[in-house]
């Protein structure tokens, strides 16, 4: 006879008792995250306020827009045509923007009502003043020159800029293509790596305005295919008239090297495809000294607050691409860093092409906040501008690696 093998007590488990958790026992690895900081808490809030406002903002814009066109048709409707003050229909999100209509208001007033003596005036001496500046203009389009020179800004800086920066870098460009397009001698402009964000801004935000720009073209691939695409848009379109000012000028080399050579020896020789093309940086050993025809001019779009400092101009090196830098120091005294912006570089390009001259540029653009002053190669003494001719409140703290 055989006996049933009794349980073990130290074995036998309640049936009504549960398991102990599984998490007890096994010991957790996960790491919390670290918690933002006040700034970064801020910056979010603020972000999220931004995207929050983002339809009214919109409703706010299109009511402009309406009330324009309103007004336009009724200045038109009484034989009055003023310019409109507020600029191109697809403003920046900006929620100053009703600010704007302020602007010019007497004037629109002024025109709408004349004042007192002025009843007995017919339509024509009324609409006298605008008929005289459609003259103007049309004269000044005449007599603009096309030269032989492209302007290329590399956009392909998106992974190095911030949000706020790439808004910034759409505003420096909008600048950079009024300049050229209000200029009596005309670069060939282009933007390159023209994609992602900054295009997303362009179609979004600012209603795809570039469609209307004109003589500017636009490139997705590097600065080195831009430069290809724009060097031969110069062949097949030649300058407006015979080479001649600053251009027409030889003899001088049109880069020198400095003393203290800081060149990477290390880098490959230069692409001998691309010999025309020159990467402006303010890390180039050789200081440049005029334009020359049929050359391409790169310019960085990078608004970066200078924390990428040299990234142009090991772009540059990198595929063996000439550098140089304005001749900043050799006219200028400049009491804070010789950082500009794009749309600065671009202007002063194109006012050493009106006048030939290096110091009367950078009078002409770098803003009077940045404390310049011309030095005199006369008598060696520093001439104080004691007024700003560049735009004091364009791109205020923008910065990039350009000179």
């Amino acid at each position: 006879m055989t006996e049933k093998n009794e349980p073990d007590s130290a074995t036998t488990t309640n049936p009504t008792e549960p398991p102990p958790p599984i998490n007890s026992q096994i010991p957790s690895t996960a790491e919390t995250p670290a918690p933002l900081s006040k700034n970064a808490l801020k910056r979010l809030r603020k972000q999220e306020e931004w995207e929050a406002g983002r339809e009214e903002r919109r409703r706010r814009r299109r009511e402009k827009r309406i009330h324009r066109r309103q007004r336009r048709r009724e200045e038109q409707r009484v034989g009055v045509v003023v310019a409109d003050d507020d600029g191109d229909d697809d403003d920046d999100d900006d929620d100053d923007d009703d600010d704007d209509d302020d602007k010019g208001a007497a004037a629109r007033a002024t025109a709408a009502h004349p004042v007192a003596g002025t009843d007995n005036l017919n339509q024509e001496q009324v609409t006298m003043p605008a008929m005289v500046d459609k003259k103007k203009n049309k004269k000044q389009q005449q007599q603009q020159k096309i030269m032989p020179v492209a302007i290329v800004i590399d956009c392909d800086f998106e992974s190095y800029m911030t949000d706020k920066e790439h808004i910034s870098l759409a505003s420096q460009l909008t600048r950079c293509y009024s300049a050229n397009r209000q200029a009596t001698c005309r670069a060939h402009l282009w933007m390159a790596g023209w994609q992602g964000k900054l295009r997303d801004r362009f179609r979004d935000v600012l209603g795809d305005q570039q469609r209307h720009w004109k003589a500017v073209g636009f490139a997705q691939g590097d600065y080195l295919v831009c430069a290809d695409e724009a060097r031969r848009r110069m062949t097949e379109q030649p300058a407006s008239s015979p080479l001649e000012g600053p251009l027409a000028q030889s003899g001088s080399s049109a880069w020198v090297k400095d003393a203290e050579d800081n060149d990477d020896t290390s880098a490959p020789p230069l692409d001998e495809a691309h010999t025309d093309v020159v990467y402006l940086t303010s890390e180039s050993p050789y200081t440049l000294q005029r334009l020359e025809p049929n050359a391409v001019y790169v310019v960085g779009g990078l608004v970066d607050r200078n924390r990428e400092k040299g990234l142009c101009y090991r772009r540059a090196r990198e595929r063996g691409i000439r550098t140089a830098r304005l001749p900043i120091t050799q006219f200028m005294r400049m009491q804070s860093r010789r950082v500009l912006a794009t749309n600065h570089v671009v202007e002063i390009l194109l006012k050493w092409l009106e006048c030939g001259d290096w110091g009367d540029a950078f009078l002409a653009v770098i803003p009077k906040r940045k404390g310049g002053s011309l030095i005199r190669d006369d008598d060696g003494q520093s001439s104080v501008r004691d007024e700003d001719h560049g735009h004091d409140e364009a791109c205020k703290e923008e910065k990039t690696v350009q000179e």
